[in-house]
């Protein structure tokens, strides 16, 4: 039995973080557990901010996750797993793309973009385990180029997650994301769980 679970995804839009957040829903669903999901859209266009939270469990009712509640933080963007860091507290454990996408204040001259490693240890400063590596490239290599969000799903089961089974997540992502680029998300969700292993 499930108490209360709460998984975060932070992305930008385009990424996929809605597509994911459903993925996680539907395999909860498949399970019989009990889920909520709640979104927080920035601007809604390609390159805004977006938060999904999905919440699992017998003493879930509301649809967002509570500042320093997240067990799991799925990042599909660094600067946007920074945005989201008031979310997580000790012992959370975090799944990031180092692949960054820069965002137009940055483009502009008007912002400095935090790097990589900087993100990393002000995570870690808080408790949480982190695993980074660039999603993106594994995506690529995978012949998947736009399924970093499959790719981060496939790392988030190769932790050994208590929650969710690795076989109804594969089964939710074949019913959610049936059609033409099912062959190639279920390539980068394989990538996704090699890549995790050897991660500190």
């Amino acid at each position: 039995m499930v108490e209360e679970y709460n998984v975060l995804i932070s992305s930008v839009g385009g990424q996929g973080g809605v597509t994911l957040s459903r993925i996680l829903s539907n395999a909860a669903l498949l399970q019989g557990l009990n889920v909520r999901v709640g979104e927080t859209l920035g601007m809604a266009q390609r390159g805004g901010s977006v938060q999904s939270h999905i919440r699992v469990g017998d003493n879930v009712h509301g649809s967002l996750i509570r500042r320093g509640g997240a067990d799991v933080l799925l990042a599909l963007e660094p600067g946007e797993a920074a945005r989201v860091s008031a979310y997580l507290g000790p012992g959370a454990r975090v799944i990031m793309n180092t692949e960054s996408s820069t965002p137009i204040p940055v483009m502009l001259g008007q912002a400095t973009y935090p790097k990589v490693e900087e993100i990393r240890a002000s995570l870690e400063a808080i408790g949480c385990r982190v695993h980074s590596f660039n999603a993106q490239r594994q995506a690529q290599d995978a012949g998947a180029p736009r399924s970093v969000n499959v790719v981060v799903l496939g790392a988030f089961m190769a932790l050994g997650d208590d929650v969710f089974t690795p076989e109804d997540v594969e089964s939710a992502l074949r019913s959610t994301l049936s059609g033409r680029y099912l062959e190639e998300n279920l390539r980068a969700f394989e990538a996704g769980r090699r890549a995790l292993h050897g991660l500190t």
